[in-house]
């Protein structure tokens, strides 16, 4: 079977075009990918160049449009050439089979909910997000797609996150948690005890309420949370992690025996920091689309755009929104034979 062809956004992100094009080409060299570059297309061949990519065959689609990373989503949506939306509208029409953009979040969320659609018996998209746990990985959903949501929404979002984690990670069978503030059943919000009867009568193996702290302990593999208490999550593990890593280099220099100390322990260093880092994974895929996308964090690197690419093509290979549709439409079944 050929590889999928994965479209990228080759003009989003903080860094521009060199870093897509640069992880783009890792993407194809080591990973043996097929990939499909879109944007201003003077721009990406000079590009291709200046990296000595001859010997790479990278397709180019020329999208004369930039939406730029802090530009609202109104006036990205009118931009019918962009890079986001011509990569979108070749998945959409099977020229390619995934889409990656480390690019404006909510004008890819958008752009790719208007291009694509959504899966039948799919409410709301949710956007994941994959932590390291002691054991493993959990996956995070919602992380910023829907800042407010009722109890349905966050049912689906545990069949969502089931499927990604069986299909994409490998679970056999994925345990389900709710945050909350407490573990109790009690606890928590109205919309997170509605959400509780709802996962605890459903064929999930939902565990129940989990904390915060339970992202990294592998007590649960999915955690579904709202859009907003999900991006909150996200950005203060992202800079709690940044910020450690700061603080271990600042001691380790602070004098001769911290120097000779952090010599010795750098390989473990540098292996607790793969594990941490984000860019190993390279992306969240947005999850209830009729399309594979997944969207990096916008000041990604080289290495981190070759491993959204290769998320990308994983999820497309991994026929996850075939299982999203099928237990979807399943369960909605079965609630309307109960009601009858």
């Amino acid at each position: 079977m050929p590889q999928p062809r994965v479209a990228v956004d080759a003009m989003g992100g903080d860094h521009g075009p060199a870093v897509a094009v640069a992880g783009a080409l890792r993407a194809s060299r080591e990973l043996g990918l097929r990939v499909t570059l879109v944007g201003a297309e003077a721009t990406l061949r000079a590009e291709l160049q200046r990296q000595a990519a001859d010997a790479v065959s990278l397709e180019i689609v020329d999208a004369p449009d930039v939406v730029a990373m802090g530009e609202k989503v109104s006036l990205s949506a009118l931009k019918k050439r962009s890079s986001i939306q011509v990569a979108l509208e070749r998945v959409r029409d099977g020229s390619a089979d995934a889409f990656f953009s480390a690019g404006n979040t909510a004008a890819c969320w958008t752009i790719a909910k208007l291009v694509l659609g959504t899966l039948e018996a799919v409410d709301r998209p949710a956007l994941a997000a994959v932590f390291p746990n002691r054991g493993g990985r959990t996956v995070l959903l919602d992380v910023g797609a829907n800042a407010q949501c009722k109890a349905r929404q966050l049912e689906e979002f545990a069949v969502m996150g089931h499927a990604y984690a069986r299909g994409v990670l490998r679970v056999a069978r994925p345990r389900i948690g709710l945050m909350s503030m407490g573990e109790e059943e009690t606890k928590g919000s109205e919309l997170v005890r509605e959400a509780h009867d709802a996962l605890k009568a459903s064929s999930l193996d939902f565990v129940g309420n989990v904390e915060g702290h339970d992202l990294f302990t592998g007590k649960v593999d999915v955690v579904v949370t709202d859009g907003f208490t999900g991006n909150v999550v996200l950005k203060v593990c992202e800079t709690l992690a940044e910020f450690m890593m700061d603080l271990i280099r600042e001691e380790v220099g602070r004098d001769a025996r911290g120097r000779l100390g952090g010599f010795l322990l750098g390989p473990a260093f540098k292996a607790a920091r793969r594990r941490s880092d984000s860019g190993e994974v390279g992306g969240a895929p947005l999850l209830g689309l009729r399309g594979c996308c997944v969207i990096g964090h916008g000041k990604s690197h080289a290495g981190a755009v070759m491993h959204g690419i290769r998320t990308a093509a994983e999820f497309h290979a991994s026929g996850v929104n075939a299982a999203i549709e099928a237990e979807l439409s399943a369960r909605a079944a079965r609630k309307e034979a109960a009601s009858a």
